[in-house]
Protein backbone atom coordinates (compact mmCIF):
# COMPACT_ATOMS: atom_id res chain seq x y z
CA UNK A 1 0.00 0.00 0.00
CA UNK A 2 2.93 2.06 1.02
CA UNK A 3 4.43 2.02 -2.68
CA UNK A 4 1.07 3.41 -3.93
CA UNK A 5 0.56 6.41 -2.28
CA UNK A 6 4.99 6.82 -2.42
CA UNK A 7 4.79 8.87 -5.19
CA UNK A 8 1.96 11.30 -4.59
CA UNK A 9 4.06 11.94 -0.84
CA UNK A 10 7.10 12.42 -2.96
CA UNK A 11 5.55 15.45 -5.27
CA UNK A 12 5.41 17.58 -2.13
CA UNK A 13 7.68 19.47 0.67
CA UNK A 14 9.72 16.32 2.04
CA UNK A 15 9.24 17.74 6.09
CA UNK A 16 6.04 18.72 5.32
CA UNK A 17 5.36 15.31 4.41
CA UNK A 18 6.65 14.06 7.52
CA UNK A 19 4.57 16.17 9.92
CA UNK A 20 1.52 14.89 7.43
CA UNK A 21 2.23 11.10 7.63
CA UNK A 22 3.20 10.88 11.72
CA UNK A 23 -0.05 13.46 11.99
CA UNK A 24 -2.47 10.77 10.26
CA UNK A 25 -0.71 7.78 12.16
CA UNK A 26 -0.97 9.10 15.07
CA UNK A 27 -4.85 9.60 14.51
CA UNK A 28 -5.18 6.07 12.98
CA UNK A 29 -3.73 4.59 16.25
CA UNK A 30 -6.84 6.61 17.98
CA UNK A 31 -9.10 5.06 15.95
CA UNK A 32 -11.20 2.09 17.00
CA UNK A 33 -9.14 -0.78 16.07
CA UNK A 34 -6.35 1.29 14.27
CA UNK A 35 -4.15 0.63 16.81
CA UNK A 36 -4.75 -3.74 16.53
CA UNK A 37 -4.72 -2.88 13.23
CA UNK A 38 -1.56 -1.43 12.79
CA UNK A 39 0.06 -4.45 14.73
CA UNK A 40 -1.57 -7.11 12.60
CA UNK A 41 -0.46 -6.00 9.49
CA UNK A 42 2.98 -4.77 10.70
CA UNK A 43 4.56 -6.28 13.59
CA UNK A 44 6.30 -9.63 14.50
CA UNK A 45 6.46 -11.45 17.48
CA UNK A 46 8.89 -14.37 17.73
CA UNK A 47 11.67 -14.97 20.38
CA UNK A 48 13.94 -15.90 17.99
CA UNK A 49 14.37 -12.51 16.93
CA UNK A 50 14.87 -11.54 20.57
CA UNK A 51 18.33 -10.23 21.33
CA UNK A 52 20.44 -9.28 24.54
CA UNK A 53 22.59 -6.60 23.96
CA UNK A 54 24.73 -3.96 26.60
CA UNK A 55 22.72 -5.81 29.80
CA UNK A 56 18.97 -4.70 27.75
CA UNK A 57 16.45 -6.97 26.13
CA UNK A 58 15.30 -6.18 22.49
CA UNK A 59 11.95 -7.74 21.34
CA UNK A 60 13.77 -7.55 17.74
CA UNK A 61 17.09 -6.06 16.35
CA UNK A 62 15.65 -3.69 14.21
CA UNK A 63 15.48 -0.03 15.52
CA UNK A 64 14.50 3.61 14.44
CA UNK A 65 17.14 5.58 14.09
CA UNK A 66 17.44 8.89 15.96
CA UNK A 67 16.23 11.86 13.68
CA UNK A 68 12.43 10.41 12.99
CA UNK A 69 11.02 11.05 16.06
CA UNK A 70 12.76 13.97 17.56
CA UNK A 71 10.37 15.07 20.51
CA UNK A 72 9.48 11.92 21.32
CA UNK A 73 5.94 12.20 20.07
CA UNK A 74 5.72 8.51 17.94
CA UNK A 75 7.34 6.18 20.36
CA UNK A 76 3.69 3.94 20.72
CA UNK A 77 3.10 4.32 17.40
CA UNK A 78 6.56 3.30 15.92
CA UNK A 79 6.38 0.53 17.88
CA UNK A 80 2.94 -0.63 16.78
CA UNK A 81 4.55 -0.88 12.90
CA UNK A 82 6.84 -3.37 14.16
CA UNK A 83 10.44 -1.73 15.56
CA UNK A 84 12.23 -3.13 18.18
CA UNK A 85 13.41 0.07 20.16
CA UNK A 86 13.40 3.75 19.46
CA UNK A 87 15.84 6.22 19.91
CA UNK A 88 14.55 9.94 20.18
CA UNK A 89 16.43 13.05 19.31
CA UNK A 90 18.93 13.84 19.41
CA UNK A 91 17.51 17.11 22.16
CA UNK A 92 19.35 19.73 23.41
CA UNK A 93 19.07 21.01 26.92
CA UNK A 94 17.07 24.21 25.32
CA UNK A 95 14.43 24.13 22.40
CA UNK A 96 15.89 25.36 18.93
CA UNK A 97 14.29 25.70 15.99
CA UNK A 98 17.12 24.21 14.03
CA UNK A 99 18.03 25.88 10.22
CA UNK A 100 16.50 27.54 8.09
CA UNK A 101 13.47 26.22 5.45
CA UNK A 102 14.13 24.46 3.05
CA UNK A 103 16.33 21.70 5.08
CA UNK A 104 15.45 18.39 3.69
CA UNK A 105 15.91 17.26 0.31
CA UNK A 106 15.24 13.81 -1.69
CA UNK A 107 17.30 12.43 -4.45
CA UNK A 108 15.04 9.72 -5.78
CA UNK A 109 17.86 8.47 -8.28
CA UNK A 110 19.96 7.76 -5.76
CA UNK A 111 17.27 6.69 -3.09
CA UNK A 112 18.79 9.43 -0.84
CA UNK A 113 17.89 12.14 1.93
CA UNK A 114 19.90 15.76 2.28
CA UNK A 115 19.10 17.08 5.43
CA UNK A 116 20.77 20.03 7.45
CA UNK A 117 17.77 20.22 10.07
CA UNK A 118 20.34 21.59 13.05
CA UNK A 119 18.68 19.55 15.49
CA UNK A 120 15.68 21.24 15.48
CA UNK A 121 13.95 20.30 18.91
CA UNK A 122 11.03 21.23 21.55
CA UNK A 123 14.11 20.72 24.39
CA UNK A 124 14.65 18.05 26.95
CA UNK A 125 12.03 18.86 29.07
CA UNK A 126 9.81 18.07 26.94
CA UNK A 127 11.09 14.78 25.49
CA UNK A 128 11.65 13.56 29.03
CA UNK A 129 7.51 14.10 29.88
CA UNK A 130 6.60 12.63 26.83
CA UNK A 131 8.64 9.49 27.44
CA UNK A 132 7.58 9.38 30.75
CA UNK A 133 3.83 9.66 29.87
CA UNK A 134 4.19 6.52 27.45
CA UNK A 135 6.17 4.84 30.06
CA UNK A 136 2.41 5.38 32.46
CA UNK A 137 0.29 4.29 29.22
CA UNK A 138 2.19 0.75 29.29
CA UNK A 139 -0.62 -1.87 30.97
CA UNK A 140 0.67 -4.15 33.05
CA UNK A 141 1.99 -7.21 32.25
CA UNK A 142 3.52 -5.66 29.02
CA UNK A 143 6.65 -4.55 27.93
CA UNK A 144 7.91 -1.22 26.99
CA UNK A 145 9.97 -0.11 23.83
CA UNK A 146 13.56 0.11 24.32
CA UNK A 147 13.85 3.64 24.25
CA UNK A 148 17.36 5.55 23.28
CA UNK A 149 17.99 9.11 24.32
CA UNK A 150 20.42 11.33 21.72
CA UNK A 151 21.60 13.88 23.24
CA UNK A 152 23.36 16.73 21.63
CA UNK A 153 24.64 20.45 22.45
CA UNK A 154 22.47 23.68 21.58
CA UNK A 155 23.92 25.37 18.61
CA UNK A 156 24.90 28.74 20.71
CA UNK A 157 26.75 26.81 22.79
CA UNK A 158 30.76 27.14 22.03
CA UNK A 159 32.21 24.09 21.92
CA UNK A 160 34.29 24.89 25.18
CA UNK A 161 30.99 24.77 26.81
CA UNK A 162 29.54 21.72 25.20
CA UNK A 163 29.85 19.64 27.51
CA UNK A 164 27.45 20.95 30.14
CA UNK A 165 24.76 20.92 27.50
CA UNK A 166 25.22 16.94 27.52
CA UNK A 167 25.36 16.40 31.37
CA UNK A 168 21.84 18.58 31.24
CA UNK A 169 20.31 16.32 28.91
CA UNK A 170 21.91 13.43 30.46
CA UNK A 171 20.33 14.05 33.92
CA UNK A 172 17.20 15.02 32.61
CA UNK A 173 16.99 11.95 30.89
CA UNK A 174 18.44 9.33 33.06
CA UNK A 175 15.28 7.95 34.59
CA UNK A 176 13.55 7.71 31.47
CA UNK A 177 15.29 6.32 28.79
CA UNK A 178 17.03 2.82 28.56
CA UNK A 179 20.33 4.18 26.48
CA UNK A 180 22.16 6.81 25.80
CA UNK A 181 24.23 8.22 22.47
CA UNK A 182 26.07 10.99 22.29
CA UNK A 183 25.95 12.83 19.15
CA UNK A 184 29.14 14.56 18.27
CA UNK A 185 28.97 13.61 14.61
CA UNK A 186 26.19 15.34 12.80
CA UNK A 187 27.38 17.55 10.01
CA UNK A 188 24.61 20.25 10.86
CA UNK A 189 25.91 21.78 13.82
CA UNK A 190 28.02 24.43 13.35
CA UNK A 191 31.80 23.02 14.91
CA UNK A 192 30.18 19.63 16.07
CA UNK A 193 32.36 17.19 14.43
CA UNK A 194 35.38 18.73 16.36
CA UNK A 195 33.50 17.46 19.47
CA UNK A 196 35.41 13.73 17.50
CA UNK A 197 38.50 14.34 18.29
CA UNK A 198 40.40 12.52 20.91
CA UNK A 199 40.88 14.56 23.41
CA UNK A 200 37.15 16.76 23.92
CA UNK A 201 35.95 13.15 23.38
CA UNK A 202 37.58 11.68 25.86
CA UNK A 203 36.59 14.26 28.71
CA UNK A 204 33.03 14.32 27.11
CA UNK A 205 32.46 10.74 27.53
CA UNK A 206 34.51 10.57 30.97
CA UNK A 207 32.63 12.85 32.44
CA UNK A 208 29.16 11.27 31.39
CA UNK A 209 30.38 8.29 32.74
CA UNK A 210 31.05 9.41 36.28
CA UNK A 211 27.69 10.83 36.39
CA UNK A 212 26.45 7.36 35.06
CA UNK A 213 25.21 6.03 38.16
CA UNK A 214 22.00 6.74 40.45
CA UNK A 215 20.55 4.65 43.03
CA UNK A 216 22.81 1.51 41.71
CA UNK A 217 21.69 2.09 38.15
CA UNK A 218 23.64 2.89 35.37
CA UNK A 219 22.51 3.45 31.67
CA UNK A 220 24.36 2.34 28.19
CA UNK A 221 26.46 5.01 26.84
CA UNK A 222 27.01 4.62 22.89
CA UNK A 223 28.82 7.13 20.74
CA UNK A 224 27.37 7.74 17.22
CA UNK A 225 30.37 8.65 14.89
CA UNK A 226 30.53 9.93 11.38
CA UNK A 227 31.34 7.38 8.48
CA UNK A 228 33.77 10.29 7.11
CA UNK A 229 36.67 8.86 9.44
CA UNK A 230 39.49 7.85 8.51
CA UNK A 231 40.99 3.85 9.43
CA UNK A 232 43.92 6.17 12.21
CA UNK A 233 40.50 7.79 13.56
CA UNK A 234 38.34 4.61 13.76
CA UNK A 235 40.95 2.81 15.78
CA UNK A 236 41.12 5.68 18.36
CA UNK A 237 37.75 5.55 18.00
CA UNK A 238 37.99 1.64 19.57
CA UNK A 239 40.56 2.92 22.01
CA UNK A 240 38.47 5.60 23.47
CA UNK A 241 35.47 3.23 24.04
CA UNK A 242 37.93 0.81 25.48
CA UNK A 243 39.56 3.58 27.77
CA UNK A 244 36.12 4.95 28.97
CA UNK A 245 34.10 2.04 29.10
CA UNK A 246 31.41 3.40 27.03
CA UNK A 247 29.17 0.75 26.54
CA UNK A 248 29.30 0.43 22.48
CA UNK A 249 29.31 2.73 18.84
CA UNK A 250 26.64 3.87 16.37
CA UNK A 251 28.03 3.62 13.18
CA UNK A 252 27.40 5.49 11.12
CA UNK A 253 25.41 8.95 11.24
CA UNK A 254 25.29 10.73 7.61
CA UNK A 255 27.95 11.56 5.50
CA UNK A 256 29.31 15.09 3.68
CA UNK A 257 30.86 12.78 0.74
CA UNK A 258 28.66 13.42 -2.55
CA UNK A 259 30.88 10.90 -4.23
CA UNK A 260 28.31 9.01 -6.99
CA UNK A 261 25.32 11.40 -6.64
CA UNK A 262 23.34 12.15 -9.82
CA UNK A 263 19.95 14.03 -8.24
CA UNK A 264 19.09 17.72 -8.99
CA UNK A 265 19.39 18.34 -5.43
CA UNK A 266 23.18 16.72 -5.15
CA UNK A 267 25.06 20.08 -4.28
CA UNK A 268 23.02 20.68 -1.03
CA UNK A 269 24.59 21.39 2.11
CA UNK A 270 23.96 19.06 4.89
CA UNK A 271 24.25 14.94 5.73
CA UNK A 272 23.49 12.47 3.26
CA UNK A 273 21.74 9.39 4.18
CA UNK A 274 20.39 6.77 2.56
CA UNK A 275 21.83 4.02 -0.25
CA UNK A 276 24.67 6.22 -1.32
CA UNK A 277 26.17 5.30 2.61
CA UNK A 278 25.25 1.64 2.58
CA UNK A 279 28.90 0.62 1.55
CA UNK A 280 30.78 2.63 3.82
CA UNK A 281 28.57 2.16 6.91
CA UNK A 282 28.93 -1.12 7.12
CA UNK A 283 32.67 -0.80 5.83
CA UNK A 284 33.07 1.02 9.42
CA UNK A 285 31.17 -1.86 11.01
CA UNK A 286 33.54 -4.12 9.50
CA UNK A 287 36.58 -2.32 10.63
CA UNK A 288 35.66 -1.09 14.72
CA UNK A 289 34.64 -5.28 14.77
CA UNK A 290 37.60 -6.59 13.70
CA UNK A 291 40.02 -3.91 15.55
CA UNK A 292 38.27 -4.28 18.42
CA UNK A 293 38.27 -8.16 18.39
CA UNK A 294 34.46 -7.82 18.90
CA UNK A 295 34.95 -6.41 22.06
CA UNK A 296 32.10 -3.62 21.88
CA UNK A 297 28.78 -3.83 20.56
CA UNK A 298 28.05 -1.98 17.32
CA UNK A 299 24.43 -0.76 16.34
CA UNK A 300 24.64 -0.37 12.46
CA UNK A 301 22.49 2.42 10.35
CA UNK A 302 23.17 3.80 7.30
CA UNK A 303 21.49 3.05 3.89
CA UNK A 304 19.36 -0.08 4.97
CA UNK A 305 16.96 -0.19 2.47
CA UNK A 306 16.62 -3.85 2.05
CA UNK A 307 16.52 -7.16 4.46
CA UNK A 308 20.03 -7.90 2.54
CA UNK A 309 21.86 -4.42 3.76
CA UNK A 310 20.60 -5.43 7.65
CA UNK A 311 22.14 -9.20 7.03
CA UNK A 312 25.22 -7.83 5.43
CA UNK A 313 25.65 -5.10 8.40
CA UNK A 314 24.83 -7.58 11.14
CA UNK A 315 27.61 -9.80 9.51
CA UNK A 316 30.05 -7.43 9.43
CA UNK A 317 29.78 -7.36 13.15
CA UNK A 318 26.37 -5.71 14.47
CA UNK A 319 24.69 -6.63 17.11
CA UNK A 320 21.48 -4.55 15.99
CA UNK A 321 20.06 -2.10 13.14
CA UNK A 322 18.19 0.96 12.67
CA UNK A 323 16.56 2.39 9.77
CA UNK A 324 15.77 5.96 8.82
CA UNK A 325 15.81 6.95 5.21
CA UNK A 326 15.27 3.05 3.75
CA UNK A 327 12.47 3.67 5.93
CA UNK A 328 11.05 6.57 4.28
CA UNK A 329 11.81 5.23 0.53
CA UNK A 330 10.43 1.21 1.31
CA UNK A 331 7.70 1.74 3.96
CA UNK A 332 7.09 0.18 6.74
CA UNK A 333 7.04 -2.99 5.22
CA UNK A 334 10.67 -2.96 5.18
CA UNK A 335 10.94 -3.50 9.24
CA UNK A 336 8.94 -6.97 8.33
CA UNK A 337 10.94 -7.91 5.48
CA UNK A 338 14.19 -7.88 7.96
CA UNK A 339 12.33 -9.92 10.60
CA UNK A 340 11.45 -12.46 8.32
CA UNK A 341 14.82 -12.77 7.02
CA UNK A 342 16.06 -13.13 10.19
CA UNK A 343 14.15 -16.10 11.56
Amino acid sequence: MYQLIKPLLFKFDPENVHYFVTRNLKRFNKFPGGKALSKAIWTMDDKRLEREVFGLKFKNPVGLAAGFDKNAEMIAEMGNLGFGFIEVGTVTPLPQPGNPKPRMFRLPADSALINRMGFNNFGVDVAAQRIEAYRKSIKPGKEALIIGGNIGKNKVTPNEDAVSDYIKCFDRLFDVVDYFVVNVSSPNTPGLRELQEKEPLMNLLNTLQQRNSKDGISRPILLKIAPDLTDSQLDDIADIVKQTGIAGIIATNTTISREGLVSKHKDETGGLSGKPVTKRSTEVIRYLHKASNGAFPIIGVGGIHSAEDALEKLEAGASLVQLYTGFIYEGPGLIKRILKRLV
